[in-house]
């Protein structure tokens, strides 16, 4: 997209997310009325609207709107009833217009896909990996995966492929640390890597940071459920309106912070405090896993001993998977004490087992250990992690680099 100069207008703005009218990159205006669009979905909004909403001019937004239809990002969603003057037309995002390619690379399995500008999948490819085989090996099996989800030969390049990754990495950089059981990886410059065999921007991040940034869906706050659970009141994300869960006619009801809790190979957490993916000062935050629960425990490949990952993990190797949603519990509980957030998401291949237990499990020890007259909601993560991992790659086109 062009980056030139911004078109004049009013200022103002949402919470810091307004339009800018001085001599900066017009690129923020164009995102910022894109967000808002792929907010609105299908139904769209009027230019007054969008103005109103950023603060712009409705000079300006007609003509950031017209270059974005030239474009073939935005189209016509219909008009609105006259109220006796000219039907005002209202304008939505053209989600197939664009694509992004999210990779997740787990120690024992890839999963790729496709998603739209609505963050919808549109292709998805998984497959065996062994993360030990070596960084070389795991970076030219990610090649191929995005090349496989891309479509066919001739088709448009992704806008960007994000690519998650066990941690711990550097995530301004791409380049991964001492990974845990896989030392080999510490200072291999994975996004340098695939940016010169792809050719397109990518971002690679660790997997639960991609966790929860698939937390956020268009038109709504942080999901709570997935694919083939029931939302809402009585399902498993449900939380009900008194725990800031759901109100009484369905629908979620907005938060701030949460955090998504990631059980598979391993286990960690991905932070989203104020709105914002947080990931620490040197790329460190949520490694949940490695908090100790037990003094003197059984010992972790970390290194250490009674290790929260170590202690869940062991509880859903012989069987008890109850008892691992109360270990997995028991360290949510001292997480929320420490951020106070508004809702808990659950994901990962373990939990996909078995959602209503872990669900049911971590939300009774958060409601028994809690501080507040209202504990956090508990739910699902709405996506998955390559899933979000397509979203980080988005991210700049909507101004949530």
């Amino acid at each position: 997209m062009n980056r030139g100069n911004v078109e004049a207008g009013a200022g103002g703005g949402r919470g810091g997310r307004g339009g800018v009218n001085l001599p900066v990159l017009r690129g923020h205006n164009e995102a910022l009325l894109l967000d808002l669009l792929r907010a609105a979905g299908p139904a769209g909004l009027g230019r007054a609207e969008l103005a109103a909403r950023t603060g712009l001019t409705p000079q300006a937004v007609s003509k950031i709107t017209a270059r974005l239809a030239a474009e073939g990002l935005v189209a016509e969603a219909g008009r609105d009833p006259s109220t006796g003057g000219k039907p005002r037309t209202r304008l939505r995002l053209v989600p197939g217009a664009r694509h992004a390619v999210g990779v997740h690379l787990d120690r024992d399995e890839l999963r790729a896909v496709r998603v739209d500008l609505a963050g919808d999948v549109v292709a998805e490819w998984s497959r065996p990996l062994d993360f030990g085989a070596g960084p070389e090996a795991v970076a030219e099996a990610a090649v191929r995966a995005v090349a496989r989800v891309s479509g066919e030969a001739g088709a448009p390049l992704p806008l960007g492929v994000g690519v998650a990754a066990p941690g711990p990495l550097d995530w301004r950089t791409g380049v991964l640390g001492r990974v845990t059981g896989f030392p080999e990886w510490e200072g291999f410059p994975l996004r340098e890597v695939l940016v010169g065999r792809l050719g397109v921007p990518v971002v690679v991040d660790k997997d639960t940071n991609a966790g929860v940034a698939a937390g956020w869906r268009p038109g709504g706050p942080d999901g709570l459920c997935g694919p083939g659970v029931p939302c809402g009141p009585g399902g498993p994300g449900a939380g009900g309106a008194d725990a800031g869960g759901w109100a009484p006619d369905g629908t979620a009801l907005a938060g701030g912070s949460s955090v998504y809790l990631h059980v598979g190979t391993g286990i960690g957490a991905g932070l989203r405090l104020d709105g914002v993916v947080y990931r620490g000062t040197r790329s460190g935050a949520g490694e949940f896993g490695h908090q100790v629960l037990r003094l003197d425990g059984p010992p972790c490949r970390c290194g250490g001993r009674g290790c929260l990952e170590v202690l869940c993990l062991e509880a859903v190797a012989r069987g008890d998977l109850a008892g691992a949603a109360r270990v997995l519990g028991e360290g949510a509980a001292n997480l929320v004490a420490l951020l106070d957030v508004d809702r808990v998401l659950l994901g990962g291949r373990v939990v996909a087992g078995a959602p209503e237990v872990f669900v049911r499990g971590v939300r009774s020890v958060l409601a028994a250990r809690a501080l507040t007259a209202s504990p956090p909601v508990v739910g699902l993560a709405p996506a998955g992690v390559a899933e979000g991992a397509a979203e980080l790659a988005l991210a700049p086109l909507f101004g949530r680099g």
